[in-house]
């Protein structure tokens, strides 16, 4: 048996979307049904690198597959600056749930960011209107770009707003899928006028207000993924249907978490686990249904899906690089 090396190039191409986005939906409800074990990340602190690692193991069970892995990921905020190296890096290790053989190494980052967008784009086909055509996103980075792929396969969107303070990265944005969408910039409300708003800033005072959204706009709050961090603000999470992808997580460090600490939302002011919903547990929207916000902290059970994702087409394919790792 061979291990297959698979750089970000790799995981790019064999991460299709749609492939990623039902896997995802499976982890969410494989996730509320109780197969999956996912257990609390782990972290090492490096002051004296001003840096830390952080270990996220899964292993999921659905109806028709199961997959185990382990994403070993960092933040060393130093790294572009004194070592021209992003600031975080990942690795993801793929595994045989039934022998422990490892399947694949594969690149963490992308397939981060493909999950990402993929557990939007889940969200937003059972909160968001069936009409939706118009999105809208806060912050032009690198996890943008993905949130506009995955929603746009779920949703027939057609016209995207988009806004950042760094001209520049907005200038890029706009100009990668010029050829695609109706797409230009604009200011926060009006991207947050759009059927779906999706913000990916890291922002610690809230940026989005109750005014700033439509009175059925759907939004994916993806930026929070620390304490203290918080995009939208207290007054349209209390007027909005909040779903949240796991209750720990989301109130530790996902965009609930500091109306959440400070008893402005409590769990009566939660609507449900997107688990919850995917499984018919919980109703996503309806006719009555105005705003709506799910609060994306992202889950090592997505990872794991991912992952499995990547290797299946990759190995159909012939992608990557075979090594001996273990002589079996």
């Amino acid at each position: 048996m061979h291990t297959r090396l698979l750089d970000s190039e790799d995981v790019d191409e064999n991460a299709r979307m749609i492939d990623v986005i039902d896997a995802v939906e499976a982890a969410f409800a494989a996730f509320e049904r109780g197969t999956t074990q996912m257990p609390a990340k782990s972290y090492i602190d490096l002051p004296q690198y001003n840096g830390d690692f952080r270990s996220m193991p899964a292993y999921l069970e659905t109806d028709d597959w199961d997959a185990a892995g382990v994403k070993w990921v960092n933040v060393h905020p130093d790294n572009p600056r004194d070592h021209d190296l992003p600031t975080v890096l990942g690795t993801m290790i793929y595994s045989d749930p039934e022998t422990a053989f490892p399947l694949a190494i594969m690149d963490g980052t992308e397939l981060t960011m493909k999950r990402t967008g993929a557990a939007a784009a889940v969200a937003t086909d059972y909160l968001a209107r069936e009409d939706a055509s118009s999105l809208g996103i806060v912050g032009a980075g690198v996890q943008s770009y993905t949130q506009l792929e995955a929603i746009a396969a779920v949703r027939p969107i057609e016209e995207v707003v988009v806004s950042d303070l760094d001209e520049e990265r907005l200038e890029r944005f706009v100009d990668a899928f010029a050829g695609e969408f109706d797409i230009r910039s604009g200011s926060i409300s009006e991207a947050g006028h759009c059927d779906v708003l999706s913000t990916v800033t890291p922002v610690e005072d809230p940026i989005v207000g109750v005014d700033d959204v439509g009175e059925s706009t759907h939004v994916n709050a993806i930026g929070a993924d620390a304490a203290g961090k918080h995009e939208l603000s207290d007054e349209l999470l209390e007027s909005a249907t909040v779903v949240i992808d796991d209750h720990e997580q989301c109130t530790h460090s996902g965009e609930i978490n500091v109306p959440y600490a400070a008893g402005v939302l409590t769990d009566a002011d939660i609507h449900a686990e997107i688990g919850e919903i995917v499984t018919g547990a919980v109703s996503g929207r309806t006719d009555e249904t105005g705003v709506t916000v799910f609060d994306s902290t992202g889950l090592a059970i997505q990872d794991v899906a991912a992952a499995r994702v990547v290797y299946e087409n990759a190995l159909e394919d012939e992608d990557g690089y075979e090594f001996g790792m273990i002589d079996a």
